[in-house]
């Protein structure tokens, strides 16, 4: 079973949740280049070390021991957290989706992306409080939540909230598709969310736009794509854990939003957590969901916490690889 258990002063942590749901974040300075937003203090340090050896632009040039210095020093100042505000992510004041956005609640509901992504787990929708979302992404693209704030624009309505969060559209990344072999092809997007799908049978009157040699006997399809791109998150008892959305949960915390509507899945057991969040919180599910104050995302607000780091430009790659074998065999 998972339970939520640390417990400060019920003053203590009243006081501090409400000064960090009523503030807006100070904006971090602006940027040259592209800059990636990164949470110190958080285990591994050698992940963060890596970070920058392969990704920051003169990465040869980076103090590695200086580095390791703002780390530790972060590191130390989340160990104080855990004494200052040690229950706090127990008591974040999600509540219930506005009434006013119920049918558009049962428009995504309805949608194959949500169906396909949200069908094992019990599932809602509601408002959930930015500040108090515990975060397992330790960095996120500075300028990504910039164009999302210029995009967003001051004060958005509550409809126009809600279609931020769970976006129906197209991806607005474009994508790159090139031959490279008879039988290879290469995916490029500069999305983070560009990923392979599954492997995928269909018949041939699924098909449009093609003129076959002959009858088609089946197609084996092999799927690219993105995610569903919902903001979604995960509750274990009373804290909840943004899973998916972490840039937009960023940006409209930047313009002074405190509270965004989320599809919410609920787990009670690690098999659950294994099965709705990614690999590195159902293996450590203590920090995230036992530990006095894990990581929230109201710390990407915080400049004892964050740093931003010049980097790369990348491009996500998916390389695809297909083999056909023909012989006959005897029955």
């Amino acid at each position: 079973m998972l339970m939520s258990t640390t417990d400060a002063p019920a003053e203590t942590r009243a006081r501090s949740l409400s000064q960090a749901s009523t503030a807006v974040p100070a904006p971090w300075p602006p940027g040259q280049g592209l800059e990636e937003l990164w949470l110190l203090g958080q285990p591994p340090l050698s992940r963060l070390l890596e970070f920058v050896e392969d990704t920051a632009i003169d990465a040869d040039k980076v103090d590695r021991a200086a580095l390791a210095t703002e780390w530790r020093v972060a590191n130390d100042h989340y160990m104080e957290l855990e004494k200052t505000e040690a229950g706090i992510a127990n008591q974040g004041t999600h509540r219930e989706l506005d009434p006013r956005l119920a049918a558009l609640a049962d428009e995504v509901a309805a949608h194959p992306h949500f169906r396909r992504t949200f069908d094992t787990l019990p599932t809602t929708f509601g408002m959930v409080e930015l500040d108090s979302l515990i975060v397992y992404q330790r960095h996120v693209t500075r300028n990504f939540v910039d164009a999302r704030m210029a995009r967003i624009g001051a004060a958005p309505g509550v409809e126009a909230l809600f279609r931020v969060c769970m976006p129906l559209g197209e991806p607005e990344a474009p994508v790159q598709i090139q031959k490279v072999g008879s039988r290879r092809y290469i995916l490029r997007s500069k999305s983070t969310d560009f990923r392979f799908h599954e492997p995928v049978l269909l018949r041939g009157e699924q098909l449009t736009g093609y003129d076959s040699q002959g009858a088609i006997a089946g197609v084996v399809g092999l799927v690219v794509g993105f995610g569903s791109n919902f903001l979604n998150a995960v509750r274990v008892g009373n804290r909840v854990l943004l899973n998916n959305g972490y840039h937009r949960a960023v940006a409209l915390r930047a313009l002074g939003v405190t509270h965004a509507p989320c599809i919410i899945q609920t787990a009670s057991r690690v098999d659950e957590l294994q099965i709705s969040v990614r690999s590195r919180v159902a293996d450590e599910p203590e920090l995230y969901f036992e530990s006095a104050r894990p990581p929230l995302l109201r710390d990407f607000f915080d400049p004892r916490i964050r740093k931003l780091i010049p980097v790369r430009e990348r491009t996500r790659h998916i390389e695809v690889n297909f083999e056909v074998k023909d012989y006959l065999v005897s029955e």
